[in-house]
């Protein structure tokens, strides 16, 4: 987790409760939870977007660039070979 151990786990959580009282802890933790889950939530949205397939036009047009960069390096060493 972040590299972060019990000890220094224990030393942050008695510095919160020093800090904002044990009324706002109930609040702050809310507030936390609600961050991690947006985090969650955008990570495992920008996870499925690069994993999504490219649409086939794009898709296309990539393999076409490919072939002709393909193409023109076999060009340039037979050019330089012969």
């Amino acid at each position: 987790m972040f590299g972060v151990g019990m000890q220094e786990l224990v030393i942050v959580l008695v510095l919160v409760l020093i800090l904002f009282g044990p009324r706002r802890l109930p609040e702050i933790g809310r507030v936390i939870g609600k961050a991690v889950r947006e985090l969650k939530r955008a990570t495992q949205d920008f996870r499925e977007a690069i994993e999504q397939e490219p649409p086939e036009e794009i898709r296309k047009e990539v393999e076409k660039k490919l072939s002709e960069n393909i193409s023109r390096e076999e060009d340039e060493e037979k050019s330089k070979r012969g």
